[in-house]
């Protein structure tokens, strides 16, 4: 005959056991994990220079973030060597979100129609911006119809100001890239300027800002003449949650923000929408004929 052993618990054994069980059970259940994003952008500086430039912004909206989300919300930074490559990454969502140029924004939608504008930077309450098309300061040309037959500078071959818009500045002119001398693209602004000061060219584009400072700093440049550009947008991938991006664009917005945003946008945010962009579209097209 089989003899029953039963075990008695100590006094509140039982209650303890339900508190283990109770605790193991909750360490097996999976956390919540913190939001992971990455930012992408491209070096138009040196690498270091770049984080530099970025790393501030993105500390204050991780901590913004992690306030409007109520999880942990941790950002990155990828850095591409090359413009078309790092517009892959944001049409691919290899990326979460990106500061691009108008043509570069232009260039992701073609790729990828569901990219979304976050918002745009303000220049002083504008949209709008000017690029340059400069001539050495001694240069007896005074109009863009004189070109003909000369060397132009251009920037980078992807760059809104350094290339497309200029382009189709100058085809409205009447200067087809057959009618000069020669061109070249030399990539960043500052190049162009400094290759027009020296007299490798006889005129080149760059953004205004570049050219001032050159001009500052004793360049002999002088401004030919001026053409609007669009402000830079933030973009989010089509993988970015909707609700992370709203927060996103809200903390860009807020007025109560104001001093932090100015960390990478001097003059803060705008809202922004795809229309605001149809000048560079238009240019890009244009300059096909260049």
């Amino acid at each position: 005959m089989e003899r029953l052993i039963t075990y008695k618990l100590p006094k509140f054994g039982f209650l303890r056991l339900l508190a283990i069980i109770g605790c193991w059970a909750y360490l097996a259940l999976p956390s919540q994990a913190d939001i992971s994003l990455t930012f992408g952008t491209y070096a138009a500086d040196k690498p270091t220079e770049t984080v530099r430039k970025y790393r501030p912004f993105l500390s204050f909206l991780e901590i913004e973030l992690s306030k409007a989300l109520g999880e942990a919300v941790s950002i990155k930074m990828v850095i591409a060597k090359e413009y078309e490559h790092s517009i892959d990454q944001l049409a691919n969502g290899e990326v979460d979100f990106s500061r691009f140029g108008p043509a570069s924004y232009v260039l992701a939608t073609r790729k990828n129609p569901d990219v979304e504008i976050i918002a745009m930077e303000s220049q002083k309450g504008q949209k709008r911006f000017k690029g340059v098309i400069a001539v050495h300061e001694q240069s007896e040309i005074n109009d863009l119809s004189e070109l003909a037959g000369h060397s132009f500078a251009f920037g980078d071959e992807l760059s809104t100001i350094g290339r497309y818009l200029s382009q189709a500045l100058l085809l409205s002119a009447g200067i087809s890239g057959a009618d000069l001398q020669t061109y070249e693209f030399l990539g960043r602004h500052d190049r162009v300027g400094t290759a027009v000061g020296s007299e490798r060219f006889t005129a080149g584009a760059l953004k205004e800002s570049t050219f001032k400072k050159l001009v500052k700093s004793g360049v002999p440049i002088r401004e030919l003449t001026t053409f609007d550009n669009v402000t830079k947008p933030w973009l989010a991938s089509s993988t970015l949650a909707p609700h992370v991006v709203e927060a996103m664009r809200h903390i860009m917005l807020e007025e109560a923000n104001a001093s932090a945003v100015k960390q990478i946008a001097k003059h803060g945010f705008l809202e922004g929408d795809d229309a605001d962009y149809q000048l560079v579209r238009d240019a890009m097209e244009d300059s096909q004929s260049f």
